[in-house]
């Protein structure tokens, strides 16, 4: 499969994660509803770690990875708790989930620009004024 159906994939997965933070908001504190979110994940990916162990698969761990995914983890935690605490002031998933994570393009492209020396090119420089422009639209009163 190539990279942009998994893209899109993933997408899909993390459209639905939002939504689903969303409709778990107003029925459980933010931090049960985070740290709850977090454990199925773990056991979703210990699931998958062990079928990869059984079927003889290789991974690869090194102390660079192992270090940049939890300080990742950390940052997902954080992400996960201020998400229900948006959504459980009642901020409808088709304004939130969109300024979330079209602040999560545009912040994601400032850190690669920054810190991976990444570069724009003119049509990427549009998309991104595109979703800045979409999540103030949506955010407007």
């Amino acid at each position: 499969m190539n990279w942009v159906a998994l893209a899109l994939i993933s997408a899909a997965l993390y459209g639905g994660y939002n939504f689903l933070i969303k409709v778990a908001a107003g029925s459980i504190n933010q931090i049960v509803g985070a740290l709850t979110l977090q454990i199925a994940a773990a056991v979703v990916g210990g699931v998958f770690l062990i079928i990869m162990k059984l079927t003889g698969q290789q991974f690869v761990v090194s102390p660079r990875g192992f270090f940049w995914a939890a300080i990742a983890g950390v940052v997902v935690g954080l992400a996960e708790i201020t998400s229900f605490i948006v959504f459980s002031k009642g901020v409808s998933a088709s304004i939130g989930v969109p300024i979330i994570i079209g602040g999560s393009v545009v912040a994601a492209t400032i850190l690669g620009l920054l810190f991976a020396k990444e570069s724009l090119q003119w049509t990427q420089v549009l998309a991104i004024c595109l979703i800045v422009a979409g999540a103030a639209i949506l955010s407007a009163k």
